[in-house]
């Protein structure tokens, strides 16, 4: 009988464990529960925003998923999902997180380059030497413009590449430079999480959910 079924896909290199690029390495403190922020928006990737609220809440993180819209409900890109927040980007902004880190999808990308508050908050969290991220278009469309990768290794969706102004990583999945963590794509989402997961809680705990979820 012929065999039919088979591995889907295997990702290139990942040997027993993920593994990711990371430069000018920093510990990325937190005083306890690290406290995470993940905005959404209309038109923001569901793969990638789920993926990080699922694997970051599986890790212990208190995880805020704030709307930069004017309601609660955001619709996702590709399937129209409609995502519940938490709160309004108003109220998150008198919180105060360890980390801010950004699903992408082009039209949620663009929204959150557009939205005022949150160019703000990422550029405090800056300013305060803390750790932000972004996936996909996000690290092109947001952190690029608004100079949040100033003389930063990043890397980003492949077509938008070319708007980074260092593309000197761009081939690699997720690429951490000190504060900074960058990523591709839906396909690179859990990848994404789990390293920030290691950052955050150490290679073990990030290691022992990649197992829980058959990841290697």
């Amino acid at each position: 009988m012929e065999e039919v079924a088979g591995p889907l896909y295997v990702r290139p290199q990942h040997g027993a464990e993920y593994t990711i690029e990371e430069l000018n390495s920093v510990e990325w403190k937190c005083g306890g529960t690290p406290q995470i922020l993940v905005p959404v928006a209309n038109g923001s990737e569901e793969m990638e925003a789920l993926n990080l609220i699922d694997v970051l809440r599986r890790a212990g993180a208190n995880v805020t998923i704030a709307s930069v819209e004017d309601k609660l409900q955001i619709v996702t890109r590709r399937h129209k999902f409609n995502l519940i927040a938490d709160m309004l980007l108003d109220e998150a902004t008198k919180m105060r997180f360890d980390l801010i880190v950004m699903p992408g999808g082009l039209q949620g990308a663009q929204k959150f380059s557009s939205t005022k508050k949150l160019v703000d908050l990422l550029k405090k969290q800056a300013d305060l030497n803390k750790p932000y991220g972004a996936i996909c278009a996000s690290p092109a469309h947001v952190l690029e413009p608004h100079g949040l990768l100033k003389g930063k290794k990043a890397t980003a969706f492949p077509p938008m590449s070319h708007l980074l102004t260092d593309q000197s990583a761009c081939e690699h999945r997720v690429v951490v430079d000190g504060n900074i963590i960058t990523s591709r794509a839906p396909g690179t989402a859990t990848e994404f999480a789990l390293a920030i997961v290691e950052k955050l809680f150490g290679r073990e705990k990030a290691v022992s959910i990649a197992k829980e979820l058959i990841f290697i």
